[in-house]
């Protein structure tokens, strides 16, 4: 059995989903690599090898895991730098959003860089950075908003 069949068989389980990085082309989401979340994190902390404290992977996995609960069409968007997710509404990308555990000054030029490139790429005027407890507004040189909602509360439905 192939590595791509074993994955194939748990995530028709739903106990894991793949994220494909944005492409108009099919090809080309095929063949780039794949994100991978879990529906249970416990099952995945006690699977996984982590050198460190995940808090920023977890808070990402429970995103996406709320964007799929929500139907929404996610993929993660890759060019120079990474935005972690792209939604597709009606055939047209409608937001961009970026997830850390917390803003600070060494991965805040990382965080806003990849969010800023996907939203000029794909046309946005707002982007979102979820956070665990942060809000701010940042507007960009480029005339773009971006909004820094705390998790729980856009879990609630809030901005």
């Amino acid at each position: 059995m192939s590595v791509r069949s074993y994955i194939g068989f748990v995530e028709e389980s739903y106990l894991l989903f793949e994220c494909f990085r944005y492409d108009r082309s099919l090809k080309k989401q095929y063949a780039n690599p794949k994100k991978i979340y879990v529906i249970d994190t416990g099952m995945r902390n006690a699977v996984a090898f982590r050198f460190s404290d995940d808090s920023g992977r977890l808070l990402e996995n429970l995103v996406f895991i709320e964007l799929k609960r929500r139907n929404a069409e996610v993929w993660y968007f890759r060019g120079k730098q990474e935005c972690d997710f792209v939604i597709r509404d009606s055939g047209a990308i409608t937001s961009a959003i970026q997830v850390c555990y917390e803003l600070t000054a060494s991965n805040r030029e990382r965080e806003i860089g990849g969010l800023v490139e996907a939203m000029t790429g794909l046309g946005l005027d707002e982007g979102f950075i979820l956070t665990y407890n942060q809000e701010e507004t940042i507007p960009t040189e480029q005339g773009r908003t971006i909004t820094v909602v705390p998790v729980w509360r856009w879990l609630l439905g809030k901005k």
